[in-house]
């Protein structure tokens, strides 16, 4: 789809990637690597974002709208999309500051698209109504195999001594996550000029370290910021 808004220079990273690959690891860590660096940004997720995003976020992943279904549950998406596009999002890229978010629109895509069978003519038009126009400047995936995923979250949980809750999409078998993980590869290949494909099996700070670099590739105000 193409953006339909002038671009500021503020830019917009999405991080996108299977159940358990370390998104919200990697956004947090970007967020104080670009601080260093003198940029001002935020960080976000999705679903959420705004109190009304939570409220949608929470609804789903409780697994209260699994019975209606994928497009019902893009439907509800969008709607999460529109008011955190409206109300975060864009409000920081006009005043200048940086926007990290744990998951934008290639997550419905993947989800509900390509994995849950929604047309791609109504992901097409939900996706148009909630973005109006603000498509990520760079989108990093995190890949690894899911059963590999699903191993580091069940160590994490046993380290941190919290019994580890299934959501609604945790909870599909290892056939469905092998399905998510060939679509975010999918996207990423339709989309080489946005997309990087970074494997989450290294450990934390070689993840980080490959983030950064793809960062500064794709902006190099950053490296200037660092210089200057």
């Amino acid at each position: 789809m193409p953006d339909s808004q002038p671009r500021s220079p503020a830019k917009f990273i999405t991080f996108e990637g299977g159940e358990g690959v370390g998104k919200s690891t990697q956004v947090k860590r970007l967020l104080t690597r670009l601080g260093h660096a003198g940029i001002k940004a935020v960080r976000t997720r999705e679903p959420g974002g705004t109190p009304k995003a939570e409220a949608i976020r929470s609804f789903i992943l409780q697994g209260r709208s699994e019975e209606w279904g994928a497009g019902a549950e893009a439907v509800l998406f969008a709607a999460a999309r529109h008011d955190h596009v409206t109300q975060l999002i864009a409000p920081n890229l006009e005043r200048g500051n940086w926007v990290l978010s744990d998951r934008f629109s290639d997550s419905t895509r993947a989800y509900q698209g390509l994995t849950g069978g929604v047309q791609p003519l109504l992901i097409d038009a939900l996706e148009e109504l909630a973005l109006e126009g603000h498509t990520p400047d760079l989108t990093i995936i995190l890949d690894m195999p899911p059963d590999k995923a699903f191993e580091r979250v069940a160590q994490r949980a046993l380290e941190d001594g919290i019994p580890s809750v299934a959501d609604r999409f945790e909870k599909e078998d290892l056939n469905w996550h092998g399905r998510l993980r060939a679509a975010f590869l999918d996207i990423a290949e339709k989309n080489r000029d946005r997309c990087v494909v970074i494997s989450a099996e290294q450990d934390a700070e070689s993840v980080a370290e490959n983030v950064w670099q793809s960062v500064c590739a794709h902006f190099p105000e950053v490296t200037r910021a660092m210089t200057g």
